[in-house]
């Protein structure tokens, strides 16, 4: 039996991108349109500063985002969804659809409450 490379697994790679606790809600998030630092950080519940900007920079670095600075005083800065993330949309779909199905609203809420 041949043995199996995870480092090779395109499924494994593709987890590695977009695998952080708040990626998927931050792309979530964009895909209604760019938005400004604050308002990403207000559009998502129980996200703390320091959580958001390590997301944002890992998600910049596998080109899902893309961040424009805007030499304003306060600084501007806006983020928006890549081709790269706008085309995972269909795969939250797919997620959210296969939760629909299989995960208990109940078991949500208890995550939740415990973390």
């Amino acid at each position: 039996m041949k043995k199996f490379k995870i480092s090779e697994c395109p499924v494994q790679r593709a987890l590695e991108m977009v695998g952080g606790k708040w990626a998927f809600t931050i792309i979530y998030s964009l895909i209604e349109g760019k938005k400004r630092f604050k308002e990403l950080e207000r559009s998502i519940e129980n996200i703390n500063t320091r959580m958001l900007v390590k997301e944002l920079k890992t998600l910049e670095a596998y080109g899902m985002i893309e961040r424009k600075a805007f030499a304003t005083v306060p600084m501007t800065v806006e983020y928006s969804l890549t081709q790269k993330g706008l085309d995972f949309h269909p795969v939250l779909d797919n997620i959210k659809g296969w939760a629909a199905k299989y995960v208990d609203s109940y078991a949500c809420e208890t995550v939740a409450i415990t973390e």
